[in-house]
């Protein structure tokens, strides 16, 4: 982990332009009649939901890792882009196309992307890095930031002074595991 923190860019931000409807998401990328969201839900079910029609989904069991609080009703998690849409912007996304963000938006490719997660913490979250917010569960730090960076590495996003001073000092008290990372495929819409 400690070489993937080591290993990334920096580069100052700039917000200039943004504008979440910039990143389309939520769409149904493979036509199925679930959107992003829900196919996040029922990849990271414990209890799989009942999936009825137009993708509704009942009776699943959801655990948030950043806070370990269990919940069965949906509506009750977010789905947090592992690096917020506005972070991803200032990281070098700005200069994407539409098509680059929408896959970024709504990567399912990549399980560290998107996670389901209890709807007041995401939204405590916001659009914060790690050197402004950490998960409140302390069990949660290393896998958090280890999803951070593989984020960060697959979309080669780049990360401030102060992220990457916090992402170093996190990585420091972590296990050293190797980050592994399958570049994303960047100029390709989403089927």
């Amino acid at each position: 982990m400690r070489a993937a923190v080591d290993g990334l860019p920096v580069a100052a931000e700039d917000r200039t332009g943004y504008a979440r409807e910039r990143f389309q998401h939520w769409i149904d990328a493979d036509r199925d009649g679930c959107d992003t969201r829900r196919e996040v839900l029922i990849g990271e079910a414990i209890t799989p939901p009942t999936v009825g029609p137009r993708c509704a989904l009942s009776g699943g069991q959801w655990r948030s890792y950043y806070d370990d609080k269990v919940w069965t009703d949906p509506n009750d998690l977010d789905i947090d882009h592992m690096v917020p849409l506005a972070e991803a912007w200032d990281s070098g996304a700005s200069a994407w196309s539409d098509e680059q963000r929408r896959a970024y938006a709504n990567d399912l490719d990549d399980p560290r992307a998107l996670v389901a997660v209890t709807d007041n913490e995401n939204q405590t979250k916001a659009d914060q890095d790690p050197a402004e917010w950490m998960p409140p569960l302390a069990s949660a730090t290393c896998l958090y930031i280890g999803e951070w960076v593989a984020v960060k590495l697959r979309w080669q996003l780049t990360v401030d002074t102060a992220e990457k001073t916090a992402l170093s000092r996190i990585a420091a008290t972590c296990p050293d595991e190797p980050i592994t990372v399958t570049l994303a495929a960047q100029g390709v819409p989403p089927p």
